[in-house]
């Protein structure tokens, strides 16, 4: 599984929104994406849920949060990315 890491801790509102946006398109199957940010994205979550992503939120090491997003439809990929980061 390949990881792909975007910081947006030090953007200023919007811009963690837009970006995070930008790249799930491109996320390939047996990718996730690893978010690291300052605060919880409430207002990402239902744009993900709608367009078909699943994501864990936890306590992160190297920014305050860390959001983990993968295409729900990707079996291989969720288990891959929760093993890995849950860990």
């Amino acid at each position: 599984m390949n990881k792909r890491t975007l910081d947006v801790s030090d953007l200023e509102p919007c811009e963690p929104l837009e970006r995070i946006l930008a790249i799930l398109p491109q996320l390939q199957a047996g990718e996730y994406l690893q978010v690291l940010h300052r605060m919880e994205p409430y207002k990402l979550y239902p744009i993900l849920d709608q367009q078909d992503y699943a994501w864990l939120t936890k306590p992160g090491k190297k920014a305050p949060v860390e959001i983990y997003i993968w295409r729900k439809t990707d079996d291989a990929t969720i288990k891959a990315a929760i093993k890995a980061e849950i860990e």
